[in-house]
């Protein structure tokens, strides 16, 4: 049994009908930890891997990769929890890559090789990706163990851009609905064949849909290249900032009266990112290429909420204030250790601050051999990775007043409890194989697997209570199979693995006796399992005349699966446990194609069922159907927030020599909210969108564009969970729904320039 365990699938890439330019590849890059990686014949890879370029990505329009995934990528679905463009969590096959702590991250992303998933809590800051900067874009399917840690559902690859591959100058403005208002500028090109140069600056603001949910982004991202025939050196440098306003969920009653309200303010995210990257390959002979880079990366991310409140007047002592979420009335002391003393200006509030300073390094080598092997084709690729991080998180809660606006006002008296000094030193050693063989001229064999070693050293700033040494160490096997039928038509069978070893913020909050209010407080706690997923896919992919199309199913395990468990009335407070096995079983059908010159197409459509595989009991107090403030989760309960089915088209037109037209629709299920994991209640509805899009050339090097999102004014929601409004807004509000509203529509015009 041991044995057969390791012998599962390859991690692999195939030219999957997706977006509309999927099909121009004619070889698929295989990126792990390394930022080359081999490369391998498209035909021999067993998945169904998507593939966008950077003109896809301009023409589209999105305001982040995040978006333009969710419009064109299949089984990609977002849930707009913030409301704020730039904040998505994004959901792939089930599995979420996401920028708030808490949610079971599920998802690698790779810039050049460098993995920027943040080190704290495996989050996603799509806010920190430099869209104007991809080339392209490989969203790879299934455990793929060649990506290390965190790739359970997927891994995301990004390659940048460079003055050999993109010269000249441009420049792009827009503006529109929501008083968003943006500008890029690039300028690139080569020296000689031999040096290059590489520059784009992006900025970007709205006011946004919501009330009081101003956003503003600026980004830099510079390249320095030099090539010969045998060797390369790319020096990358990406700084972005951000100021993000997200407006989070509402109760449903106050939206019923203004879809545009918030509930209590602000949610205030800011980012501080600074990437150096030089990465570099060299072709020792024919057979025989090195491929490798080093980085150096800091993030800091600033974090000010304003929430409502669980603390009030002692109702045994008179004069002080309580906190009502533990189980018996808790006198609060404030951080010198006396007890806060009753004032107006602190009931009704809280103002939780945090500050992640995260400085992370890193380093990984492959070489790649292509060659013969018993007489036929054959690729080996071995490689090692390093990255280590140092995290210093501190953390408070202030309490303070709502005003008729339900703003956070702060009164100048901290909690004691909520006070926290964490230093995290993590570090993560990976050595991974992989191998692909001919075994004749229709069929080829891949395998391959990763060894993973991750260390979290834990030490409490403010006492010993948070102290802990853990360390991780498991190997991850992947095994794949790619039968040539006929002409253009294939079929692939795999099995793969990965696993995640449990990130910093879930060692420091998995006592379900102490829940902690993310992101704000931490304590002592029973160790967790790493999370273990095991893919298994297997379908059929052709060449259709002008495009391509592809069938396929896949299911996939995670075992000792992480979710946060919501615990108390405050629907941001709860810990982190093992909850066992969960599944996803899926279909895929995706289809590309054009027909002529002026029309081009694309449908992607996802059938996901996303459940529990155990027996377990939740607290989840404002759930309408919870018994003493419990809920019992048996295996088929749905999981939260992810749609059965998802559809995407979209329709290119060429109507003239200058103007072209585009329009695409996005059409999902229902959805249970998140705490209702015993899907007890009734669903948030599913919805269908439509965009158009449109393009004028007014000369070789001038085109003006406009955008038109959700052009029937759709009302829809993509994310909701149970809450508690009537302390806040009054006894008539007693619905216990949140929602988070989607974007109504909107319109922006452009224009864009080449010199």
């Amino acid at each position: 049994m041991q044995a057969a365990r390791y012998l599962i699938i390859l991690a692999a890439l195939a030219p999957a009908a997706g977006p509309l330019a999927q099909q121009a590849a004619e070889t698929i890059e295989v990126v792990g930890t390394t930022p080359l990686g081999a490369l391998l014949d498209p035909d021999r890879i067993a998945s169904n891997v998507q593939l966008a370029v950077a003109e896809e990505i301009r023409e589209q329009g999105a305001v982040s990769l995040a978006e333009f995934m969710n419009r064109s990528f299949g089984s990609v679905f977002i849930n707009d929890a913030q409301n704020n463009p730039l904040q998505p969590d994004v959901q792939y096959r089930g599995y979420v890559g996401s920028p708030l702590l808490g949610l079971p991250q599920g998802i690698a992303v790779y810039q050049d090789g460098v993995r920027v998933n943040e080190p704290f809590g495996d989050t996603v800051n799509w806010a920190l990706i430099p869209d104007s900067a991809i080339e392209s874009v490989y969203l790879i399917p299934g455990s793929n163990p060649l990506f290390g840690l965190n790739a359970l559902g997927g891994a995301l690859s990004l390659r940048t851009r460079n003055g050999f591959t993109s010269p000249g100058t441009s420049a792009e403005v827009f503006g529109g609905s929501f008083s968003r208002a943006g500008v890029e500028i690039e300028t690139g090109g080569s020296v000689d064949d031999r040096l290059s140069y590489f520059v784009t600056a992006a900025y970007f603001e709205e006011d946004g849909w919501r009330d009081f949910s101003p956003t503003e982004s600026a980004q830099l991202f510079a390249n320095a290249g030099w090539q010969t025939e045998s060797a390369s050196l790319d020096l990358n440098v990406t700084r972005v900032t951000t100021d993000l306003i997200g407006s989070g969920a509402a109760p449903i009653q106050l939206l019923e009266n203004r879809r545009k309200s918030v509930f209590t303010r602000p949610d205030r995210t800011e980012n501080d990112l600074m990437l150096v990257n030089l990465v570099g390959s060299r072709s020792i002979s024919d057979a025989l290429v090195l491929t490798g880079n080093v980085y150096l990366r800091n993030s800091d991310i600033t974090t000010y909420n304003g929430d409502d409140s669980d603390y009030v007047e002692c109702t045994n002592s008179p004069g002080l204030i309580c906190d009502t979420g533990e189980p018996e009335e808790e006198i609060v002391l404030d951080q010198d250790g006396n007890p806060i003393q009753v004032r107006d200006a602190l009931i009704g509030a809280t103002v939780n601050r945090s500050i992640t300073e995260q400085q992370g390094k890193g380093f990984g080598i492959q070489a790649t051999w292509t060659g013969k092997l018993g007489g036929r084709d054959n690729i080996l690729a071995v490689g090692f990775a390093f990255d280590a991080s140092d995290t210093l998180f501190r953390a408070s809660t202030e309490l303070g007043e709502l005003d008729s606006t339900r703003l956070a006002i702060p009164g100048g008296a901290f909690v004691g409890d909520a006070r926290t000094r964490l230093n995290a030193d993590i570090s993560n050693a990976g050595i991974y194989v992989e191998n692909v063989f001919s075994l004749s001229a229709a069929i080829s064999l891949s395998v391959s697997g990763r060894f993973n070693r991750t260390d979290v050293t834990l030490r409490d700033r403010l006492g010993t209570a948070l102290n802990g040494d853990h360390s991780f160490g498991r190997l991850n096997p992947a095994v794949g199979l790619v039968v040539n039928i006929a002409n253009e038509f294939d079929f692939y069978l795999g099995i793969a693995e990965s696993s995640r070893a449990p990130s910093p913020v879930e060692l420091t909050c998995a006592d379900e006796d102490d829940p902690c209010r993310l992101p704000n407080a931490f304590l002592a706690d029973p160790p967790l399992n790493d999370v273990v997923a095991r893919t298994l896919e297997a379908g059929f992919r052709g060449g259709l005349r002008t495009g391509g199309w592809h069938a396929g199913i896949f299911q996939a395990r995670n075992r000792d699966d992480i979710l946060f468990i919501s615990a108390g009335a405050l629907t941001n407070e709860g810990y982190f446990a093992n909850v066992g096995r969960t599944q996803r079983l899926g279909i895929e059908l995706n289809a590309s194609g054009a027909v002529g010159r002026r029309v081009e197409w694309f449908a992607n459509y996802t059938y996901l069922n996303a459940t529990f595989e155990e027996t377990f009991v939740v607290t989840s107090p404002n759930n309408p159907y919870a018994i003493d403030g419990e809920i019992e989760v048996r295996p088929g309960n749905r999981l939260p927030l992810i749609p059965n089915q998802v559809l995407k088209a979209g329709l290119r037109v060429t109507l003239a020599p200058k103007l072209t037209l585009a329009a695409d629709v996005l059409a999902t299920s229902d959805i249970f909210y998140r705490g209702d994991e015993g899907n007890l209640a009734a669903k948030s509805a599913g919805y269908t969108t439509f965009n158009l899009r449109g393009e004028y050339r007014v000369s070789d090097s001038v085109e003006l564009f406009l955008r038109v999102e959700n052009i029937l004014d759709a009302d829809y929601e993509t994310f909701g969970l149970f809450g508690e409004a009537d302390e806040v807004l009054g006894d008539s509000f007693d619905d216990g729904r949140f929602l988070s509203p989607g974007q109504p529509r909107a319109a922006w015009i452009g224009v864009r320039a080449r010199f």
